[in-house]
């Protein structure tokens, strides 16, 4: 509507008035109404890795369920590349109706430190909907290592600062980020060799070219149980379904050093609370799926159901944690 000009009479702008009011009573409904309805279309949830992943299966798998249970189709869309930002980018940038979600993980709570440069605020352009679940991360050697637990491991860093190295599947990873905080909470010393992806990495520590790794226990199972690498902890208070017998890091003294690889759901800032409460109780509602939980059991992750705001404080927790091991590390992505 143009600005009213002075000279208008009083008349004419009380007529305009009218209009406009009309006009606002109209329309201020249709957001609740949208909501009341929600969804009435198609549901978009975009994975920023590539399809095939570990991130991928576990949002086809919780995707399925949720459009069960909202009685809608929901869309996986794979968008790669960039650390996640592109697919982070693309949420941020949608419209905060709840028809464009994103599977996040790590990334979420690290590339605001990592990336001195981004499109978006990770902290503050998202609105949490509910994690999903996680999968600790287990530190691996050579079969043929001297190290036969972490202590020899993290015994012999602290007293041979030059001599160990440690690989990731590339700089800022969450491989690269336990194996610093491991270092950290130790006091040993290791150099990072990063590697563009998990597979060349692992491949090296099988020929002993590399001392160590902190990797997804998923990636590496078959060849601790080949008898090829040999799983030192489990990066976190509970043992792993696929390395029962490997003891915790908590129960071998350091509860600093707990690292997981995690996902959740968010939606773009200022998602409409009736529109999250929705998502977030068909969340919960897949994640209660028996069949859920045993693919998840069988990939070596455990669901996390819980709220909205309890999946915002995580967020939140993760993010001042690994921002200190970046930052106190000199780690830059870009």
């Amino acid at each position: 509507m143009k600005a009213f000009k002075p000279s208008r009479s009083r008349r004419t702008f009380a007529a305009a008035a009218g209009v406009g009011a009309l006009i606002a009573a109209m329309l201020a409904p249709l957001p609740a109404a949208a909501q009341a309805n929600f969804p009435d279309k198609p549901i978009r949830i975009v994975v920023p890795y590539a399809a095939g992943g570990g991130v991928d299966i576990v949002t086809r798998l919780v995707s399925q369920k949720m459009g069960d249970a909202l009685k809608q189709t929901i869309i996986v869309e794979n968008k790669p590349g960039a650390a996640t930002n592109i697919g982070m980018d693309t949420v941020a940038r949608a419209p905060a109706d709840g028809y464009t979600l994103l599977t996040a993980s790590n990334t979420l709570a690290a590339n605001g430190a990592l990336f001195s440069k981004l499109t978006f605020d990770p902290a503050h352009d998202f609105t949490p909907v509910g994690a999903i679940g996680y999968a600790p991360l287990a530190v691996v050697v050579p079969v043929e290592s001297s190290f036969k637990t972490l202590k020899d491991l993290t015994d012999y860093g602290r007293a041979h600062p030059d001599k160990l190295t440690y690989a990731s599947a590339g700089n800022g990873s969450s491989g690269h980020l336990a194996s610093e905080l491991l270092k950290r909470e130790s006091g040993m010393k290791a150099l990072h060799v990063p590697y563009k992806g998990g597979s060349p990495a692992v491949t090296d520590l099988l020929g002993q070219r590399i001392s160590f790794m902190s990797i997804n226990p998923l990636e590496v199972v078959s060849h601790v149980k080949a008898g090829k690498l040999r799983a030192l902890a489990v990066l976190d208070d509970e043992p792993a379904s696929m390395l029962p017998e490997v003891p915790t890091v908590v129960s071998q003294g350091l509860p600093g050093a707990m690292a997981t690889v995690w996902w959740g759901l968010i939606g773009p800032k200022d998602l409409p609370p009736e529109v999250t409460a929705k998502l977030n109780a068909a969340l919960q509602s897949a994640l209660k799926d028996p069949a859920v939980k045993q693919r998840f059991g069988e990939m070596g992750a455990v669901v996390t159901p819980g709220t909205d705001k309890q999946f915002g404080q995580f967020v939140a927790a993760e993010t001042t944690k690994w921002t200190k091991v970046i930052k106190d590390a000199g780690i830059k992505a870009d």
